[in-house]
């Protein structure tokens, strides 16, 4: 969401930051929604201060027995409440009308962000580790065969239980999933500075709007008939926790983590990756959620990032890191970090986190502000998301970078305790 008033005083730089993202310009549509609604606003507001004067006028004309004159004021006080009615519905209406058209438009990016259409316009910022070499002659094996020639990956059951991208895990594969995200977990509290949170799964429309996935994506979330919606992220619940309040500055900044099931509809990935794991309907994700001040935003970022990565690094993972241009950015960001983790199975990078902040756009949908020290009124605050990291990824990365020439695969050694010091699973 934006500030229309900052639309008017910066017109061009506002529709030049959509064009970079491929969106039309806007500025001159919406200003004009505004003056609409302002010149509704000042008719309201003369028609109130008639009225006031006008009531004022009647006791007067009474007082002097000029009962002609003050029947006629009475008729224009009726008539002035009618249109005060009827204008303040309109009011309404202009209000809702301007929100919505601003509603769909995405965050501007910030002026470092790489111009660009798609992820092949993306611009490596650094990579970690080496691919891993292996002392089998076959070609490296994708996780679902891995997973199931262990027989503990089945996808046929998932699909009579719940259709395509759904899987059932089992036994030892199961055990390794869980393990990871309680090894993310417990480093993002324990090393990283998060409070952990366990937040609803299920929320109402406004926490959606707030994080921007509302009103614009609501074919990739899952509606229950009671009109709750399963969350797609747990930035979701964890964002709106400070929804409509001012945040004690000496708060900031607020650092919170979820290890969640996820839902996604997925309903712009027909065709895509249908076999395995990689894009799922349900799964498991440990959030990071930052609330900061207006300076304090882009260093989080980057501190955010280093959380992330410290998961691969820990599991032993080869991975790159890539800054999103404007094209690929999610729809609430103004700058993102996605990491990509090698997959020798697929020969090739897959997004496993994407690390994003947004500014003040969802605050100000959520209207969560701070009140500086040195103001007498608040601001609003901004908030950073990101991934710490997805948990079917990181299983399907350990599967195909442990694999073993026997089928058996090798558990990381910061897992371990969470398996009871198993080394090797199959």
């Amino acid at each position: 969401m934006f500030d229309i008033k900052w639309i008017r005083e910066h017109a061009d730089a506002f529709d030049q930051a959509l064009a970079k993202r491929g969106f039309e310009a806007s500025a001159a549509r919406l200003i004009a929604l505004d003056d609409s609604r302002r010149s509704h606003i000042t008719k309201l507001q003369e028609a109130q201060e008639r009225r006031n004067s006008a009531s004022k006028e009647i006791g007067k004309a009474k007082g002097s027995g000029d009962d002609a004159r003050a029947q006629e004021l009475i008729d224009e006080v009726a008539q002035i409440k009618a249109f005060i009615q009827s204008g303040e519905e309109e009011e309404r209406r202009l209000n809702s009308n301007l929100e919505a058209e601003m509603a769909v438009i995405p965050n501007l990016p910030h002026d470092d962000v790489p111009e660009g259409e798609d992820e092949n316009d993306n611009v490596l910022l650094r990579a970690h580790g080496e691919k891993p070499q292996f002392t089998f002659n076959e070609r490296p094996k994708e996780h679902f065969e891995l997973g199931e020639t262990l027989g503990d990956m089945d996808f046929t059951t998932a699909a009579k239980l719940s259709g395509s991208r759904f899987v059932v895990l089992k036994g030892q594969v199961a055990r390794l999933e869980r393990a990871l995200g309680q090894f993310m977990i417990d480093l993002h509290t324990q090393e990283n500075g998060y409070t952990e949170v366990s937040p609803p799964l299920l929320v109402h429309d406004a926490p959606l709007y707030g994080t921007s996935q509302l009103p614009k994506f609501e074919e990739d979330l899952f509606k229950t008939t009671t009109g709750h919606y399963l969350i797609p992220t747990a930035e979701v619940p964890l964002t709106n926790l400070v929804a409509g309040q001012i945040v004690p500055e000496d708060t900031l900044p607020l650092r919170v983590t979820a290890l969640t099931y996820c839902f996604r509809s997925e309903a712009g990935s027909a065709g895509r990756d249908t076999r395995g794991m990689l894009r799922q309907h349900q799964f498991q994700k440990c959030e990071l959620v930052s609330v900061t001040a207006p300076d304090q935003s882009l260093e989080e970022l980057d501190r955010m990032l280093a959380c992330a990565e410290k998961v691969l690094q820990k599991l032993g993972l080869h991975y790159r890191v890539m800054t999103l241009c404007t094209g690929d950015m999610g729809f609430g960001a103004r700058k993102t970090y996605d990491i990509e983790v090698w997959l020798p199975g697929q020969d090739a990078y897959r997004e496993i986190s994407s690390c994003s902040v947004c500014g003040d756009f969802q605050a100000r949908r959520m209207n969560t502000r701070f009140r500086p020290a040195d103001s007498k009124h608040p601001v609003h605050v901004h908030t950073l998301n990101g991934s710490g990291i997805a948990v079917g990824r990181a299983l399907i990365a350990v599967l195909e970078n442990y694999q073993n020439g026997d089928g058996s695969i090798s558990v990381p050694e910061v897992l371990r305790p969470y398996l009871g010091g198993l080394e090797k699973i199959g």
